[in-house]
């Protein structure tokens, strides 16, 4: 009885809480001509390139964004068995491991895979279950004309953050809390390996600020965010410094440090008990395909995981893929995400 009054019990507080419905699958009331897909809120596809697919297959695509990778996750977990969409889109590496633990979908081979996107896969048990689409790498991120007008040197390295040069200079959201502050994390851990807490130790001594997100990090607090920041240093991506060319320059005002980039890289999949998997199987195909990859870093400011889609000419000359990003594997992060969260917690409270 309990087994079957808790999902009950779950959906009538997802719906009270406007996170869902639930019933028998959130996307019951749809037309079967509708797919329901969630994503985390960064999804941003022009119409064009859904019109595309609905052009194939006759399929409407309803997006529901759940929040950053994290949260879309969890909220995935928490709808097992009556998902609140047919498919979904934006777990990331961070997360994969989770989501296949947790047996939320379904495994699905997408049929036309770029050979480049091989090495993206997922291995072990539930290798199929969610199919690369893009990748980007998070890295420490410089607002150069800042450090040019002020007459310093900015930071070249991880440990140059911990200097008193940059005292109160560098922002970045949390790794509880966003899936690029995660994404740091994970890339001073695979640095510094057992270090890692003594290095999270001085970066807060020398005055880093964490916010509870990306937006918050370079919208608001960084110096070229456009929000009147005030700090010259960032967590962001390698794909950030195209989007800082003032009208009329050819140059970014900012750069990437590249030798501190973790890569993310981001999947779709089939949630188990869609009401329409087939719709799912058929929009995680069209992603793997040339109007998606092609469109992807215009949209979403990732790198399409198909290598021959050529990127536009802004990215081609200033977004630049870190040569050797570090890596934690997706097993490292499943065995010791939670404790490596909760310790980072800790250290920076």
């Amino acid at each position: 009885m309990r087994s079957r009054l808790l999902p009950t019990l779950l959906c009538a507080l997802l719906a009270a809480t406007g996170l869902a419905g639930c019933g028998s699958g959130a996307s019951s009331k749809e037309d079967p001509k509708t797919l329901v897909v969630a994503t985390h809120d960064s999804w941003a596809m022009s119409k064009d390139v859904l019109a595309t697919f609905k052009a194939r297959t006759g399929i409407t695509v309803k997006i529901r964004p759940q929040g950053d990778a994290g949260e879309l996750t969890n909220r995935l977990v928490l709808t097992k068995g009556s998902p609140l969409a047919d498919g979904v889109y934006g777990i990331d590496n961070t997360f994969a491991s989770r989501a296949v633990d947790e047996g939320i979908l379904t495994a699905y081979d997408a049929k036309e895979l770029p050979s480049s996107a091989e090495q993206y896969r997922l291995t072990g048990d539930g290798k199929d279950d969610l199919t690369p689409i893009d990748y980007g790498d998070v890295c420490v991120n410089v607002d150069d004309s800042w450090f040019a007008k002020k007459n310093l040197t900015p930071p070249k390295t991880l440990d140059d953050l911990t200097k008193p040069a940059y005292k109160g200079r560098f922002v970045s959201p949390g790794a509880t809390t966003s899936s690029p502050g995660l994404a740091f994390l994970l890339a001073t851990i695979a640095a510094k390996g057992d270090g890692w807490q003594d290095y999270w130790k001085q970066l807060m001594a020398n005055d880093t600020m964490i916010t509870a997100g990306w937006t918050d990090a370079y919208e608001v607090d960084f110096t070229a965010g456009g929000g009147n920041g005030d700090r010259p240093i960032v967590t962001s991506y390698s794909s950030s410094p195209p989007f800082t060319i003032p009208k009329g320059a050819t140059e970014p005002t900012t750069s990437a440090l590249l030798d501190t980039c973790f890569r993310q890289v981001e999947y779709a999949g089939v949630l188990d008990g869609a009401r329409n998997p087939e719709g799912a199987e058929a929009l995680v195909d069209f992603m793997t395909q040339r109007p998606f990859q092609r469109a992807l870093p215009d949209s979403m400011y990732v790198f399409p995981v198909d290598d021959q889609v050529p990127l536009p000419p802004l990215w081609k000359k200033w977004a630049k893929p870190a040569p050797h990003p570090v890596e934690v594997t997706p097993q490292e992060i499943a065995a010791s995400r939670d404790e490596w969260l909760r310790t980072w917690s800790d250290l920076t409270s």
